[in-house]
């Protein structure tokens, strides 16, 4: 079908097949499109019709800032008792003795010695090099968030997951580019912007910002540079494809993400909880989940579309191959989780029960308990519920430390 160009003044019916953008292109947008009708020049756009502004963007960080508050108050006033209705109390861990050479290569050198580094202070101190070790593990451990303030935590992600979730695949499900990808791009950048995509894409992005602030004062854990990155590529991702009008593929993409992650964050409520079938069970369907949206539908649904029929329907401009670059990036990360996720769910076949992952964030006393007497040994495994009578694993469970992804 030969390509139609779109000048200025011209109307413009939507969503139709035949009206296409052509292949020369000038900066961001079209050569032929008046960009002002875009960004906002009020005198280009037709009364009654809204399309996307950078400006809009803005009310994200006010909202961020509300949710965040919110979080606070959900967090007390909700999660918190319902962890005490769940017996799930804020534990005591123990605490590292006070020592002045210790506490200063802690605080100033490494929170993890190397051998070299424990057996100088070994005979600095006059300590056995086990002695040592142990004051780090502990001083470590101090501090460490409590299960109760990881449960907490958990179902705060948990419900906002779950809303967010519910709202977008309601509004899809009456989208027409959810059953027909190539709709995303027909009339494109010519897509009026409507108030469910707004509310969809503003509030998503307020939530993202919440989390990049907050993950500086949330559970630290081992992936948090990963996480990090997470963040700011799906910041920049929401924004970007906000400001350059991609809001119908780019509701597409916050589905596909979301459509897991409230199933991980209930999967570790229920671990915090004790109720160890329901987490087995929750991480089941989670695994099966992430596996289907990350690593298939994402690809040859999502990726598709914005690689192959865009190129077909508007054809390829500046901002196609930086978004393009940036949802490469994304599903770069989904395969280094896919792989964290087969090694857990690997260790649970073997062990027959879903373990710790590498990501913990709290360290085993499995050497200190090599110090114990036999009695203590199994007296000790025997609170923790390690001898599989009560169906729970070890002190340090796999999905206390796993982050939205």
């Amino acid at each position: 079908m030969k390509r139609k160009s779109v000048k200025e003044g011209e109307s413009v019916a939507l969503d139709t097949p035949e009206v296409k953008n052509p292949n020369n292109v000038m900066m961001w947008y079209f050569n032929d499109i008046p960009i002002a009708e875009i960004t906002g020049d009020e005198s280009k756009i037709s009364p009654g019709v809204e399309y996307p502004k950078a400006g809009h963007l803005l009310s994200a960080l006010p909202l961020a800032l509300g949710i965040f508050a919110v979080r606070i108050v959900f967090e007390r006033c909700i999660a918190g008792p319902c962890a005490s209705i769940l017996h799930i109390q804020t534990e005591l861990s123990r605490r590292a003795q006070p020592n002045t050479v210790l506490e200063k290569v802690f605080t100033s050198i490494t929170r993890s010695p190397d051998s070299r580094h424990l057996e100088g202070l070994s005979k600095q101190l006059d300590w056995d090099v086990r002695k040592v070790q142990r004051w780090f593990r502990h001083r470590r451990n101090q501090d460490k968030p409590s299960t109760r303030t990881k449960f907490c935590e958990s179902m705060w992600r948990f419900t906002f997951y779950l809303c967010i979730y519910t709202y977008g695949i309601r509004f899809l499900w009456q989208s027409p580019w959810m059953w027909d990808t190539r709709h995303c791009w027909y009339n494109y950048p010519y897509q009026v912007l409507t108030s469910g995509l707004y509310y969809y894409y503003i509030t998503e992005l307020a939530f993202y910002w919440s989390l990049m602030f907050s993950q500086f004062t949330d559970v630290k854990r081992k992936d948090f540079l990963i996480m990090f990155v997470h963040h700011l590529a799906t910041i920049s991702l929401i924004s970007f494809s906000y400001v350059n009008n991609m809001l119908r593929v780019g509701s597409l993409v916050m589905c596909v993400h979301d459509t897991s992650d409230f199933l991980l964050e209930a999967a570790k409520l229920a671990n915090y909880a004790k109720y160890q079938r329901l987490c087995d069970f929750l991480f089941v369907v989670f695994s099966m989940i992430f596996f289907g949206t990350r690593l298939i539908i994402f690809p040859f649904w999502i990726l598709n579309t914005t690689l192959f029929e865009s190129w077909e329907i508007i054809g390829p401009y500046p901002s196609w191959w930086l978004f393009n670059f940036l949802l490469v990036v994304l599903q770069v990360l989904h395969i280094l989780w896919s792989y964290l996720i087969s090694r857990i769910a690997f260790k649970a076949i073997m062990r027959g029960k879903v373990s710790k992952d590498d990501r913990s964030d709290i360290e085993s006393s499995s050497e200190e308990e090599t110090e114990m007497s036999p009695k203590e040994r199994l007296k000790t495994a025997s609170s923790r519920g390690e001898n599989g009578t009560n169906g729970h694993f070890g002190s340090k469970p796999w999905s206390q430390n796993h982050n939205n992804w």
